[in-house]
């Protein structure tokens, strides 16, 4: 995209799915996410959001979409509208519709807390998905099962594992740990049906809609242990304490749940190794080493 005058390309892609009539007048970065380049566009006819990548297939943002319309039937979220998505030169992309952004209200956690124990009672006979999608730019492999253990080792741990190793950050003793959790962890999990999860649910994939309210954007969805979800909630900052009271009220978890979300958080750990680099590995050997503890 170097070469290519980026004004030009998005004139271009507007007037492919939207008309010849709609006419691009500034465009500003959006700052925020480390996987794509993010655009507002400001037209004669209001302001889109673009989301390209030249590294990864049009797979990649089908798969947004699907998510994202699964979260806006399953869930009373706002979440943006998929307007279009496509390849054009050397990149694929993604537009929504743009969210202004405002001031969020009073009740803002509390709202995020309660829309999403509401959106976990949705639930499925399986844990997975009928189709894979991606964690980041990483593929998240959705195969599904009757029970979260296996879901978690197999479709979870073990493929950034696999990958970790494929990198250059973990050994291939990694995988023995991994599959001793099957006897480790047995028993160890309540036992609930499948949640609707976003699957992805850091404060970063979380913003303040047009009145306010939360919103939530890219998802990595699937149906697995709503502690799961929690527990990424407590990645990289956390959620406000009010968020999980409001939750509890609604859709109460059981006991010991913070000894468990260090486990379930050996997921999001695993991942971040893979994006970034070896700075996750003394806290995915921190968390096996509480199990092999246990």
């Amino acid at each position: 995209m170097n070469t290519i005058n980026k004004a030009d390309l998005y004139q271009k892609i507007l007037n492919q799915h939207f008309g010849n009539d709609v006419r691009l007048s500034d465009t500003s970065s959006i700052t925020g996410g480390c996987i794509n380049e993010s655009i507002k566009l400001d037209t004669n006819q209001g302001s889109f959001f673009i989301k390209h990548n030249n590294e990864m297939p049009l797979s990649f943002f089908e798969a947004e979409r699907k998510g994202l319309e699964l979260l806006k039937k399953n869930s009373s979220f706002t979440v943006p509208n998929v307007l279009a998505l496509g390849k054009e030169e050397r990149f694929s992309y993604l537009i929504l519709e743009y969210v202004d952004s405002k001031r969020s209200t009073e009740n803002y956690w509390k709202d995020l807390g309660e829309k999403l124990a509401e959106m976990h009672q949705v639930s499925s006979v399986k844990f997975g998905l009928d189709s894979d999608n991606y964690i980041g730019k990483l593929p998240q492999s959705n195969t599904t099962t009757k029970e979260w253990l296996p879901f978690f080792i197999h479709e979870r741990l073990l493929p950034q594992v696999h990958l970790g190793i494929k990198n250059g950050f973990l050994s291939s003793s990694y995988i023995d740990k991994i599959e001793r959790l099957s006897d480790q962890l047995k028993d160890y999990f309540p036992i609930e049906q499948p949640a609707f999860l976003h699957g992805d649910l850091w404060s970063g994939n979380t913003m303040v809609g047009s009145q306010g309210e939360p919103c939530l954007i890219d998802p990595a969805i699937y149906f697995g242990h709503r502690e799961s979800e929690l527990a990424f909630t407590t990645m990289f900052g956390g959620f406000d304490e009010s968020f999980f009271h409001a939750y509890y009220d609604v859709f109460p978890w059981e006991e010991g749940i913070k000894e468990r979300l260090k486990v379930y958080n050996l997921y999001p750990l695993l991942v971040h190794l893979n994006l970034f680099g070896r700075g996750y590995l003394s806290e995915i050997e921190d968390v096996l080493n509480v199990i092999d503890n246990f």
